[in-house]
């Protein structure tokens, strides 16, 4: 894992602007940030050519507009910070594309967006930068307090979930003395009564395998002393996302860190279903969407449509 150096916050001019960039600052002040990247991308323009020729200077000024809007917005919710670069960006287009070729051009570490709840959007720039973005991505739930006193971390025991763990162990490390709960679902398989036993039975041995499962996998982190909850979660309805949620919110969790998959540049697979559930399902907590840095689609990804 790695630190978040460079990191991209994508503004829209709502009241979300303020919630993310308070994140920023919580971010930034255990991170050795050097820079930061404010972004607010317009929708494609469809001005007259006979407008533009009018009033040549029109997309210039808005854009310069939109930059001063977004720099008295940071500082009034931004604490001064030695060191760190604040940089405004006005972009015109699909706010995923835009964001994208901006991380990889400025090889960022994170990038941050939020999720709408009451405001207006459709959240689909969440996913679509989760599937392709060559860094971490941070989902932050409008009216989210920026706090880091437990994290949620759900787990398949994959290398995927590993990287998610030591992600939230790094936090921990960051963050001081932050508990973290690792929870596992399990279901028990519709053809359990062909073996003879109950379906309590079989509930216990599946609880009992993601038990000696998870003591296997913990062997293989460095958890830094760092204490870890292991929860063990059966999923009757067929939609362990929904148990996962369930349970950030009962334990009372900040939030919730789950890995992507890695991806090489001759493969165009997307991020694991239960990430992408995650990122659709979840309004409630901030969602981080953990990925090794350069792990990506690769530059073909910008010529597909996303």
């Amino acid at each position: 894992m790695y630190l978040i150096k460079k990191l991209i916050v994508c503004l829209d001019q709502t009241s979300l602007d303020q919630t993310l960039i308070q994140y920023a600052a919580f971010i930034a002040q255990v991170n050795q940030t050097k820079k930061i990247y404010f972004v607010n991308v317009i929708r494609n323009l469809s001005i007259p050519k006979e407008v533009l020729e009018e009033f040549p200077n029109l997309v210039e000024n808005m854009i310069t507009e939109r930059q001063d809007q977004m720099e008295a917005v940071v500082n009034q919710n931004f604490p001064k910070m030695k060191g760190v670069s604040l940089n405004y960006i006005v972009k015109e287009g699909s706010l995923s594309k835009k964001i994208l070729k901006l991380s990889e051009e400025k090889s960022a570490d994170m990038i941050l967006i939020g999720r709408k709840v009451q405001l207006q959007g459709s959240g689909i720039a969440s996913l679509r930068l989760a599937r392709r973005a060559s860094c971490s991505l941070l989902i932050v739930p409008e009216g989210s307090e920026p706090k880091m006193r437990k994290l949620l971390v759900p787990s398949d025991f994959s290398d995927y979930s590993k990287d998610a763990l030591e992600e939230a162990i790094m936090i921990s490390e960051k963050h001081g003395d932050v508990e973290i709960v690792c929870q596992n679902v399990f279901s028990v398989p519709s053809g359990y009564h062909f073996t003879g036993k109950t379906y309590e039975e079989f509930t216990a041995i599946m609880r009992m395998h993601a038990e000696i499962s998870y003591k296997k996998f913990i062997r293989k982190i460095d958890t830094k002393g760092k204490k870890i909850t292991p929860i063990y979660t059966q999923d009757d309805d067929d939609d362990p996302v929904q148990e996962i949620v369930a349970k950030a919110l009962e334990t009372g969790s900040d939030g919730i860190i789950i890995g992507a998959k890695g991806r090489t540049a001759a493969t165009a697979l997307f991020i694991g279903s239960m990430a992408e559930r995650l990122i659709q399902f979840n309004d409630s907590l901030p969602l981080l969407v953990t990925r090794p840095k350069g792990k990506n689609a690769g530059i073909l990804d910008y010529i597909l449509e996303i």
